[in-house]
């Protein structure tokens, strides 16, 4: 990911300044002005940083007001961009306008989307979109509202440890996190499970027929990384459907660590093997 006046990569630092949030109109504006996404870990990285910024607020649904103006998306990037751009809008937008886009950049947004129908929110300038969004209802909602779907005595029974293996196998299998409610949940139970242990773990992971919601992927990939710095000697991931799998793959990009997927527990359990061999030199 560079800018239009130079090839340096843009850091967390740099995508916060394009970042802000205006809480009195429930707006949140992302300016891309000057940004060239070139490869897909460019476009996870500004998009996770999103996310996180997102979740800081406190707040699940913002107005999305975006500025296209001199900004490029390589054609090896919109595979990611659009994903990770729907995701986010399915779980956090009650509206998105974009403002300044040039003819060059509605027709390469169009043609790498592999359709002419072009979301209309598409606006010359700033006043023009911001107009628009006035005219939303607001779709809010009391978070403190927000209940799991799942139980507690659903998910212990598919936590367990293999202490001869130092192994901690989950079992997701079937599981479907529809918000951040079901996420912490968990988390908050395998934290109490593991806890006591004192000890870290090789982490096995049945993804079999595993659904992560839009709504719950920023608090999935959050609990997730805390659980793994703090008590993981590894990870290692098996049966994850086609869609969970890409998410998967597209947050190892940017987030730094090996998706380690494999098809059965049998090719998981020996890629364990494989990992405790190689911490052993």
């Amino acid at each position: 990911m560079t800018t239009a006046a130079d090839t340096a990569t843009i850091d967390i630092a740099d995508i916060d300044k394009r970042i802000t949030f205006d809480d009195a109109r429930e707006i949140m504006e992302i300016d891309f002005d000057g940004v060239r996404l070139e490869d897909s870990a460019a476009v996870n990285a500004f998009y996770d940083r999103i996310e996180e910024r997102i979740a800081g607020t406190g707040q699940d649904k913002w107005f999305f007001l975006i500025n296209y103006r001199n900004s490029h998306i390589d054609v090896d990037a919109w595979f990611s961009y659009a994903r990770r751009g729907k995701a986010l809008n399915m779980a956090h937008s009650q509206g998105s306008v974009r403002y300044d886009a040039s003819d060059i950049t509605r027709k390469q947004i169009s043609r790498d989307a592999g359709t002419a129908n072009f979301d209309p929110n598409l606006f010359a300038d700033r006043e023009s979109a911001i107009a628009r969004l006035g005219t939303l209802p607001s779709q809010r909602v009391d978070r403190s509202h927000a209940t799991a779907t799942l139980t507690a005595d659903d998910i212990r029974p598919r936590i367990r440890f293999d202490d001869a293996d130092t192994v901690m196998e989950v079992d997701f299998s079937g599981v479907s996190f529809e918000n951040s409610a079901d996420v912490d949940l968990v988390y908050d139970i395998i934290d109490e499970l593991i806890g006591p242990t004192g000890r870290k773990w090789y982490f096995l992971i049945n993804y079999t027929d595993t659904r992560i919601q839009s709504g719950a992927w920023v608090q999935y990939a959050a609990r997730g990384k805390r659980l793994n710095e703090e008590w993981s000697l590894g990870s290692v991931r098996y049966a994850p459907g086609s869609e969970t799998e890409t998410d998967i793959r597209l947050r190892a990009e940017s987030q730094g660590f090996r998706p380690n997927i494999r098809n059965t527990r049998a090719e998981a359990a020996e890629r364990i093997a494989e990992m405790k061999k190689e911490a052993a030199g």
